[in-house]
């Protein structure tokens, strides 16, 4: 996959990391960041799966308010920035250039595009067991040529047999990529405490709801509201009880880090 423009052009873009609202971004361009985790799939070198996780206002909360998940984002190779709220941030409050939103819904659509092409593997973990395995078949109609390992639902607790069968099962298939949506922090604290069990894997890539989206069963906003940085608001219509008081408490507190926090 060829860069597009914007990276070519300019070295920003290329994953600088600076601090935003006090906490660790990468100011990756959607392109520059996918070339980078199939570059480093290319690389065995590393005995460990490297962990990318995103950061939006929610993440912005938790990193301040959860110790754990500090924690968590301080240990990941790559932290990029998934939200708008943190790209504005970033570039009024910091001497870094943000490109763009790294959406990983979107992100998931670069990779599946260059990993059909290079002969990439990648599976899917998380959510209920019909969503995901709905997720897994519209990807494959989609991108016939993208080599799914295979995938495994959400709903199993530490130390369980199912857990124990799980990471067998990828330490035996070792993909190139796993997309982990367990949902945040747990997702986070998953790919900490079970990358030393995962060699072979090149990336642990936290998702959240990306199966939802790639099974149907959320539809995403219209694209303006994407371009416009509006996709919260419209999963807030969809999901106004949900919704609210998260977004309300969060994104109140984040606006506070990204003015006061360094």
């Amino acid at each position: 996959m060829q860069p597009r423009s914007d990276v070519e052009s300019s070295n920003q873009g290329h994953g600088i990391r600076t601090m935003v609202g006090g906490v660790p971004v990468d100011a990756y361009s959607r392109s520059a960041l996918a070339n980078k985790l199939y570059l480093d799939s290319l690389d065995k070198s590393s005995p460990l799966p490297k962990l990318v996780f995103s950061m939006n206002g929610e993440g912005v909360y938790y990193f301040h308010k959860n110790d754990g998940f500090k924690a968590c984002v301080l240990s990941a190779d790559v932290v990029h920035a998934d939200g708008m709220s943190v790209i504005k941030a970033g570039n009024k409050f910091t001497n870094t250039h943000f490109p763009e939103r790294v959406a990983t819904t979107d992100l998931f659509h670069d990779l599946a595009r260059v990993c059909s092409e290079q002969g990439l593997s990648v599976f899917f973990l998380g959510g209920r067991e019909s969503v995901v395995m709905k997720a897994y078949e519209n990807v494959k109609k989609e991108y016939p040529e993208l080599k799914l390992a295979g995938y495994h639902h959400g709903y199993f607790s530490s130390g369980s047999d199912d857990e124990k069968y799980l990471l067998e099962m990828l330490s035996t298939i070792k993909p190139h990529i796993v997309f982990v949506g367990l949902g945040r922090p747990r997702q986070e604290q998953w790919c900490i405490e079970n990358r030393h069990r995962l060699s072979g894997i090149t990336w642990l890539k936290t998702c959240g709801g990306l199966f939802d989206f790639l099974s149907g069963n959320s539809p995403r906003a219209p694209r303006w509201m994407i371009d416009s940085g509006l996709e919260w608001l419209y999963r807030l219509m969809k999901e106004p009880r949900r919704l609210f008081w998260r977004y309300l408490i969060t994104n109140i507190y984040s606006l506070y880090c990204y003015r006061f926090k360094r």
